[in-house]
């Protein structure tokens, strides 16, 4: 009983502190105060007009979800096509490349950022002679290489759970390779893909150091370095308070990011209750 109250106890202190200060922003997103803490002019939805009429902020939005949209959809290409290689290579094959994918998941994020800028600096003195690279290119490049070693992880144990002969059968049936990969593989593994999807997502609206270290000009922001949400408050916070924009700005992801939570959870127990129940159709059938 008492590891119980204990388990509990510590479960929900962590609950806490995760969401406590997340509930304090939305609570304060209804406030023009300054500050966090100070209630302005009272209860109110003008920061949300504002959010939407702030245009440095918009330009950094839209650069967000642009370059998290193409390198999530890059990653998540490369790194299911990566895991699919590996899943019918050979076992020493196999256990190099899983080593290497490890090496960004573990490596510290500053490295990588600046082994890239050093790869670019060098690729574009040497190769390029003296051209600056920095461009949306290099930064979704780095993108990319941040998120596909977790879209492979996200791939791989769908590919060991599925019935490794499935290929090979749809192969003796007359299928060509790339046939039998779209009809037996693929749908053995779309979870996988699609989590590791929504993942790329995750990390590259969340990229800092990496965006801040590869980013120079383009997309929205025209000749000037892009902005992302990540940079734009990094560099509000040394001139002085972050936007108060931002509270709004930061209630509408949570919000949609629940909501996207909800309707997969959803989504998933009714998937399980329909093979659940087909399995108990054919087994009574058998029976």
């Amino acid at each position: 009983m008492v590891k119980k109250i204990l388990a509990y106890s510590y479960l929900y202190i962590i609950l806490l502190l995760m969401y406590v200060p997340i509930l304090v922003l939305i609570f304060f997103s209804f406030f023009d105060g300054t500050y966090i803490g100070e209630f302005g002019t009272g209860f109110t939805f003008d920061l949300y007009g504002k959010l939407f009429q702030s245009e440095e902020i918009m330009i950094a939005l839209g650069n967000t979800v642009i370059i998290a949209v193409i390198s999530a959809a890059v990653s998540t290409l490369l790194g299911t096509l990566g895991a699919i290689g590996v899943f019918y290579s050979k076992k020493r094959t196999r256990t190099v490349i899983e080593t290497i994918n490890q090496i960004p998941v573990v490596n510290a994020e500053i490295v990588m950022a600046l082994s890239l800028v050093v790869m670019f600096v060098f690729i574009g003195n040497v190769i390029f002679r003296g051209a600056n690279l920095f461009s949306f290119w290099t930064l979704l490049i780095g993108h990319v290489i941040l998120s596909a070693p977790f879209v492979y992880l996200n791939v791989k144990p769908r590919l060991i759970q599925m019935d490794p002969s499935l290929y090979e059968a749809a192969l003796d049936l007359g299928c060509s390779p790339s046939k039998a990969l779209r009809k037996a593989v693929l749908p053995e593994i779309i979870p996988g893909i699609f989590s590791g999807f929504m993942l790329a997502i995750t990390l590259s609206l969340d990229d800092f150091i990496i965006t801040a270290f590869t980013r120079g000009s383009g997309l929205l922001s025209g000749a000037g370095n892009i902005e992302t949400l990540s940079t734009l408050v990094q560099a509000k916070i040394k001139k002085g308070p972050i936007p108060v924009e931002m509270r709004p700005l930061t209630t509408i992801i949570f919000v949609i990011v629940l909501l996207a939570v909800v309707a997969i959870t959803i989504y998933r127990n009714r998937t399980a209750k329909r093979s659940k129940s087909s399995s108990r159709a054919k087994f009574r059938e058998r029976g």
